[in-house]
């Protein structure tokens, strides 16, 4: 047998090896990301640098459920070498952390809102204006009785033009009946004489107002011209037989 017969088969066994190891080497890999995992018994953290040098920790920590715990601020200027820590009690996890300068007076505001245990609240925030290595707690204001009508959570904060916006779904009925309405309200509130404001930017509607169904009108008949002439007619020929037979009698 022909040594080149033998020959094309190994040829084509190597070249499809080189060609499959080539392939292999040039697909790419894709890796998934994974978030970071914190170790126990951290929750949560965020990091906000305000300026060069000087950060901003949030972390919030607790074992056992994800409902209670505390949050903690860590302050660290490094370039002042200044370091301070606060901390306060949670009622449950910690849902975002905002940064801002409502009072535009250089000053920071650590702003931390998380979930509350309490239904008529359903959302705790809590601010901290930080004047270098001095913090001071300012108390968020609850929601008055018109802002709070329709009010299930399900609340949404933001920094727009130096303001805190809140924002949420409105319920129309009550308790477990309750279904949005698809309509959202929108609250601003404003940093003044180290005290926090908040007034309602949107126009809304809490509540469906139903019309009243107007009853139909009774119909008005009206008769037509040539019939009032007919009975006119009818009554004054039975007039003139009632005359006719009065003569009668009369003779």
């Amino acid at each position: 047998m022909n040594s080149k017969y033998l020959l094309y088969p190994l040829l084509l066994l190597s070249l499809s090896g080189c060609t499959d190891q080539s392939a292999k080497m040039t697909t790419p890999v894709i890796q998934k990301e994974t978030k970071p995992v914190l170790m126990q018994p951290f929750k949560y953290h965020k990091a906000i640098e305000v300026s060069p040098g000087n950060f901003y920790d949030v972390f919030s920590w607790g074992r056992g459920a994800d409902g209670g715990g505390q949050y903690m601020i860590l302050r660290s200027d490094s370039s002042d070498q200044q370091y301070n820590t606060i901390n306060g009690d949670l009622e449950g996890p910690i849902k975002e952390v905002l940064n801002a300068d409502m009072d535009v007076d250089g000053n920071p505001e650590i702003i931390i809102y998380a979930n509350s245990i309490d239904t008529n609240r359903y959302t705790n925030v809590f601010v901290y204006e930080y004047n270098n290595d001095n913090a001071r707690k300012i108390d968020f204001p609850r929601l008055t009785d018109s802002q709070r009508k329709g009010y299930r959570g399900g609340d949404d904060f933001y920094i727009k033009e130096s303001k805190l916006m809140r924002e949420f779904p409105i319920y129309n009925g009550r308790g477990k009946e309750a279904l949005p309405s698809g309509a959202k309200r929108v609250i601003q509130y404003s940093l003044q004489s180290n005290s926090l404001y908040g007034k309602q930017i949107s126009k809304d509607s809490t509540s469906t107002s139903q019309v009243a169904e107007k009853r139909p009108e009774p119909a008005v008949v009206k008769h037509s011209s040539t019939s009032s002439k007919s009975k006119k007619r009818a009554t004054i020929s039975k007039k003139h037989k009632v005359v006719k037979k009065a003569r009668r009698h009369r003779r």
